[in-house]
C-alpha cells in the first residue's frame, strides 16, 4: 500500500471539500471542523497549513493512489509540556478499514520523532470512535488513561481516552 503524507497544495481543495463534507467525520472530531465542509473551507485551511512546518504544526495531507484522501497533523504544545506534540486526523469514508490511517500515524510519528525534538505524541479519542483508538492502539499508542465527562459534542458529555506514544 503506497501512502504518501505531503503539504497540502491548493491543488487538494477539491478533494479535501469532497472527503471532509461527511457528518460521519465530523461527529468525531472537534467542532472547529466545519459540517457541512465546502470548497471554501478547503481553501481557508490549506491557507492555515501554509506556515505549519515553522510554527510548530506538522500538518499534511495524506495521499493515496495520488489522491489527498485524509488529514494528519501533529501540533507542538507549550510550556512545560513543549517536547510533546498533539495528533489528529481523519480520513475519507471511502477509505476506511484499509489501514492508510494507522500506516500515516505511524510515518507522521516516525517523522515527528526524527526531524523534532519531541519525545512524545499523544491523541484523545471520543470513547465512541471505536475506529479510531484502534488505529492509535495498532501504530503503538498505549492508552494512558479515560478522561471522564470531557467531551461535549452535538449536546452530549462523552467521556475521552488519552493515548501516547513515547520516542524510543
Amino acid at each position: 500500500m503506497e501512502i504518501e503524507l505531503r503539504q497540502w497544495r491548493m491543488s487538494d481543495a477539491e478533494c479535501l471539500a469532497k472527503y471532509a463534507n461527511n457528518a460521519r467525520i465530523a461527529a468525531n472530531v472537534r467542532n472547529v471542523f466545519p459540517h457541512p465542509y465546502t470548497f471554501a473551507d478547503a481553501r481557508h485551511y490549506i491557507d492555515c497549513c501554509a506556515d505549519g512546518d515553522e510554527s510548530g504544526r506538522f500538518l499534511r495531507a495524506v495521499v493515496f493512489q495520488g489522491e489527498a484522501v485524509g488529514a494528519i497533523g501533529c501540533l507542538t504544545q507549550e510550556d512545560v509540556h513543549c517536547k510533546s506534540g498533539e495528533l489528529g486526523y481523519w480520513l475519507g469514508e471511502p477509505f476506511w478499514g484499509r489501514g492508510i490511517m494507522t500506516a500515516s500515524v505511524n510515518l507522521l510519528c516516525e517523522w515527528v520523532f526524527q526531524n523534532t525534538d519531541l519525545v512524545r505524541v499523544f491523541a484523545l479519542s471520543f470513547d465512541y470512535n471505536i475506529g479510531s483508538m484502534k488505529v492509535l492502539e495498532k501504530a503503538g499508542f498505549q492508552l494512558e488513561g479515560i478522561l471522564r465527562s470531557s467531551i461535549y459534542k452535538n449536546g452530549k458529555i462523552f467521556d475521552s481516552r488519552l493515548y501516547a506514544r513515547i520516542k524510543e
